[in-house]
């Protein structure tokens, strides 16, 4: 029963490790990763429950490292989509986040790359925006004494710094765009900073947007709040 347990936590694991880079590299639609972490998620409560029953009623067929790895890798199952759902449930169900809820920032450079997404590259609306306002009350627009040019120049360098791909600089408009790939699934976010003058100070907005996906998890917000910390810093140097 020993390896029966083991090997039931150890395709639970897999089924939730393996669904981000399976749907990464093409291997597997959306559709089903989501469901490997379903099924990933009751084959750890299985094993949870069958480790159990040998700790139980067959305590001489178990070893302390062999029970200890076992319900490690259930754990590890079970617990990554349960974390998941509730991020999803603590947070707006949108994937369209912008410092700008009036004017948000215009994907321009980056609009074709989009063409096919299921997410389109206009602002998602009203609704969106209102459930923004509840849900991220601290994303506005930030305030600059830096001249427009000085704000491009650390914008680009704060997305290198990032990680992200840059897409477009035009220094003219005051548009930095560029693609942020995430590291587990692959999804492609799409961001773009726009400096405006205002008469004394410089505005800086950011607008994240997902390409595909109903609910971002926060993914975009926090992006947003890493690249303002980035900014920062790039500017303190």
């Amino acid at each position: 029963m020993k390896i029966f347990v083991g090997l039931i936590s150890l395709i639970a694991v897999l089924l939730v490790a393996l669904a981000g880079p399976l749907y990464k590299f093409d291997v597997i639609d959306l559709a089903t990763a989501f469901a490997g972490f379903k099924f990933g998620l009751f084959a750890g409560i299985a094993a949870l429950v069958l480790l159990a029953i040998q700790l139980l009623f067959k305590r001489n067929t178990a070893s302390i490292g062999s029970a200890l790895i076992s319900a490690v890798l259930a754990i590890t199952a079970i617990a990554i989509p349960l974390s998941m759902m509730n991020t999803a449930k603590n947070v707006p169900p949108i994937h369209d986040i912008s410092t700008d809820l009036v004017n948000p920032p215009a994907f321009v450079a980056i609009a074709p790359l989009r063409a096919d997404a299921p997410n389109p590259a206009a602002y998602d609306g009203i609704e969106t925006a209102e459930q923004q306002r509840i849900g991220y009350p601290d994303l506005q627009t930030l305030r600059y004494d830096q001249t427009q040019p000085e704000l491009i120049a650390a914008t680009t360098q704060a997305i290198e710094n990032l990680g992200w791909e840059l897409v477009n600089i035009d220094t003219d408009k005051g548009i930095v765009e560029a693609t942020d790939t995430t590291a587990w699934f692959g999804f492609k976010d799409d961001v773009v900073v726009r400096v405006t003058d205002n008469e004394n100070e410089r505005l800086v907005d950011i607008r994240s947007k997902s390409r595909i996906g109903g609910s971002d998890l926060g993914k975009n917000a926090a992006r947003i709040h890493g690249f303002i910390k980035e900014l920062d810093n790039v500017l303190a140097k």
